[in-house]
């Protein structure tokens, strides 16, 4: 049986570079660790990004700010080359205020203790007088590798505009296997690791995390675990674009919807959460009006509950 008994020396290190070498490994482990090693590194360590963004003034990303040079495409770009460290859970609010003439820099964001922007040098944008202004929320969350904002499937918000996030804080690993020797014994390997990150995480915690995850899998190989029985989840009553829905929206008289609106219930959803027998007693809805309502919701493909 192997006895891996190897070393791991650091050669350089650097907030966003780092040089390492791995040696002495049995004959054919360094390209069996370098590759898996690398792998690893590239797509399935979590970092964090910016996911959406929220301008003052802008309601889609096809248009321009007054005062600012770039047009909001330009300016999601550059939020984009953000590179942001963030150590906790639930997704984090930033937020920019400035006012021309000059640069905007990324070291104006205002932003939570528990995050990091590894580049505040970097120029978001550009404002021409002292008339222009650029107020801008973004919100950062965790996630692994590369996220379209086409996949995710969230609420659309007028003015949100979600933006496509690269998780991963390794930029790149190069890896090279090289001969050594221990004593007499010759045909063993070198492993030499270089890893750039985005200067959120360094080098060396990287390597780590890496060589965590590929323990796990290994581990589910030598002591399998059964999966827990998923729990279904409950279906959702009514869709919440639906539920959003203004009763003057629905198929229904223009008498209906004033009066329900009048009794407090001016969406979908709270005419569904309120039930049948409630709308009933709402004053001047009649049997008749409850059957135009229930008609419209089944429209909707939307049960109404007694």
């Amino acid at each position: 049986m192997l006895d891996p008994l190897f070393q791991i020396k650091k050669e350089e290190e650097k907030t966003d570079y780092g040089r390492f070498i791995i040696e002495p490994l049995t004959a054919g482990f360094g390209h069996t660790l370098g590759t898996a090693l690398r792998r690893v590194l590239l797509t399935s360590l979590a970092g964090a990004a910016v996911t959406k963004v929220k301008i003052a003034g802008v309601r889609h990303r096809f248009t321009t700010l007054v005062g600012m040079k770039e047009d909001i495409v330009e300016l999601i770009l550059n939020i984009k080359n953000l590179k942001v460290g963030y150590s906790g859970d639930k997704p984090a609010i930033l937020k920019l205020e400035a006012s021309g003439p000059g640069e905007v820099k990324a070291k104006a964001i205002k932003a939570p203790a528990v995050v990091k922007i590894a580049n505040p040098d970097l120029v978001l944008a550009n404002l021409a007088s002292r008339k222009s202004r650029l107020k801008i929320e973004m919100m950062v969350e965790k996630g692994v590798g590369y996220s379209p904002f086409e996949e995710r499937q969230e609420e659309k918000e007028i003015g949100v505009i979600p933006i496509d996030a690269l998780f991963s804080p390794v930029v790149r690993v190069n890896h090279q296997v090289a001969a050594t020797r221990v004593g007499t014994i010759t045909n063993l390997d070198k492993l030499i690791l270089e890893i750039w990150t985005n200067g959120t995480i360094k080098p060396r915690v990287a390597l780590k995390e890496a060589a965590k995850i590929l323990v796990e899998y290994f581990n589910q190989i030598v002591e399998p675990k059964k999966p827990r029985p998923e729990e279904k989840p409950e279906k959702e009553k009514v869709p919440a674009y639906i539920a959003r829905l203004s009763v003057e929206e629905l198929p229904i008289p223009i008498r209906v919807a004033n009066t329900l609106v009048k009794g407090g219930y001016s969406v979908v959803g709270d005419i569904v959460k309120a039930g049948k027998k409630k709308i009933s007693k709402v004053k001047n809805i009649g049997e008749k009006s409850v059957k135009i309502i229930q008609a419209a919701l089944i429209e909707k493909e939307v049960k109404w509950p007694d």
